[in-house]
């Protein structure tokens, strides 16, 4: 029965993601126009010079991964200190949610696809359905210390499903932890921007921060990662 409930939930998920996301809609809104962050980022300034240094966030639990900590709630920054959120804004039916980085020191707007937090709860859904029979996960094989590679084929998958990334429009992989929990894999990605901005970082450090700090998307659902031999690796 569980199972069933289970299925059931994953179909209406995905006819609402449909539904959320019409393909006229995310066409027209699937581009992160550098003036509607800036106009965002202005909003978020002056909001916050009016209140005390007061951030206009959504509250989140203490225990929510640091990229998605801290989402702009638009209800405290318009009409007033802007007329509306910006089109491509998932408030107003865009793919994009608006974040706060570096909160304590230079906080800075930055943007999360919504599209790819669909994907990882659409893999998680079918996750739990293999696990609902078979207790564990079905590991295929050992990435490094912690971190494995799904057996796709054993969850019903005909193809190895991947999410498209943000910053290069490559195909990026999942892969899982030892509590079962499902990760982005940016490595593809980590070792792009270590070809040029590889000075910026050393072995030991979180080199997630490449991303921050150099392109307008965070790396949600993701690892920490640093560099060794001029190469991205798990960091733990």
């Amino acid at each position: 029965m569980k199972k069933i409930l289970m299925i059931f939930v994953l179909c209406c998920t995905s006819m609402l993601s449909g539904c959320l996301y019409p393909k006229e809609k995310v066409q027209q809104n699937v581009v992160p126009y550098e003036d509607q962050l800036q106009a965002v980022q202005t909003a978020v300034n002056t909001y916050r010079e009016q209140n005390d240094h007061i951030l206009p966030i959504k509250t989140r639990d203490m225990n929510t991964p640091i990229y998605q900590k801290y989402p702009i709630d638009f209800q405290k920054i318009t009409p007033r200190f802007m007329q509306e959120p910006p089109g491509n804004a998932f408030e107003s039916g865009g793919i994009y949610q608006y974040v706060l980085v570096d909160v304590e020191t230079n906080p800075t707007v930055k943007l999360i696809d919504v599209r790819m937090a669909e994907q990882i709860r659409d893999l998680k859904l079918k996750l739990q359905i293999y696990r609902d029979e078979h207790q564990y996960p079905p590991f295929k094989k050992v990435i490094t210390d912690g971190v494995y590679e799904l057996d796709y084929k054993k969850m019903g998958y005909k193809e190895i499903p991947q999410v498209e990334s943000p910053y290069s429009g490559k195909n990026l992989p999942f892969v899982i932890d030892e509590k079962g929990e499902v990760y982005i894999d940016y490595r593809i990605d980590l070792y792009d921007m270590l070809q040029k901005y590889g000075d910026e970082v050393k072995e030991g450090e979180d080199i997630r921060q490449l991303f921050v700090k150099h392109t307008p998307f965070v790396p949600v659902y993701s690892l920490p990662y640093t560099v060794k031999n001029k190469e991205p690796i798990f960091f733990k």
